[in-house]
């Protein structure tokens, strides 16, 4: 018998076109556009972070948004702070959609905003050119939980001292053992950042997606 399936139809569409391929099941479920995390415009918490004073985010410099999808919240973050952004992706046809929504866009974001077929576990900077900030929304819960101690590696590797790294935790939901997405608390990534991080946000964001009330947490950190 079939084992019973965990999660949407969509979330085990992605499931099985990554057991199939682990890089380019990714990009299978973009062509297939099974892309349940992707909703066609900036993530809200991200949108009221932006907009307000609650924290000190900088205005100039460098972003980068790894998983970056259809790239909504990377112009989001270029046109409201106007840093140069750079978003990321491993799956080709999520970097030509996003190149798409740039060149679509109305109004034109002042800082820049490119997109790259990049893996992040493989990415280096040199010193002088690490990000001023980094967003990450799904991305942490989209690797296997054997690669999250190197997801916090390389947050410490790619932040400039002083930067910013915000983090929106989805879904949270009940434990399981399947994944994407794969089960997440916030003090999952307490755990794996470590040391030589001051946590200056934790908050339920007040304004969320319908779906997503009650399954989200915004986390923004400062590197010492």
């Amino acid at each position: 018998m079939d084992p019973k399936p965990i999660g949407t139809p969509a979330q085990e569409a992605v499931r099985k076109f990554i057991a199939e391929n682990q890089e380019g099941g990714w990009d299978k479920a973009w062509q297939e556009k099974v892309t349940p995390w992707d909703v066609g415009r900036p993530q809200p918490p991200l949108q009221d972070l932006v907009g307000s004073n609650e924290v000190e985010l900088p205005k100039t410099g460098r972003a980068l948004v790894p998983g970056c999808g259809s790239g909504h919240d990377a112009v989001l973050i270029a046109s409201k702070l106007g840093l140069d952004v750079l978003a990321i992706d491993i799956a080709p046809t999520a970097v030509e959609a996003a190149q798409k929504v740039l060149e679509s866009s109305h109004i034109p974001p002042p800082g820049k905003v490119h997109f790259q077929l990049q893996d992040f576990f493989a990415f280096t900077v040199p010193e002088g050119e690490k990000f001023d900030l980094v967003y990450d929304y799904t991305f942490f819960v989209a690797i296997p939980p054997s690669r999250r101690a190197e997801w916090g590696r390389q947050m410490a590797a790619l932040l400039r001292s002083g930067g910013i790294l915000v983090t929106l935790v989805f879904p949270i939901d009940p434990p399981q053992e399947v994944g994407p997405p794969f089960f997440v608390r916030p003090e999952h990534y307490v755990d794996v950042l470590g040391e030589g991080w001051e946590k200056i946000l934790d908050k339920v964001p007040e304004h969320s997606l319908e779906s997503h009330i009650g399954r989200e947490r915004l986390l923004v950190w400062k590197k010492l």
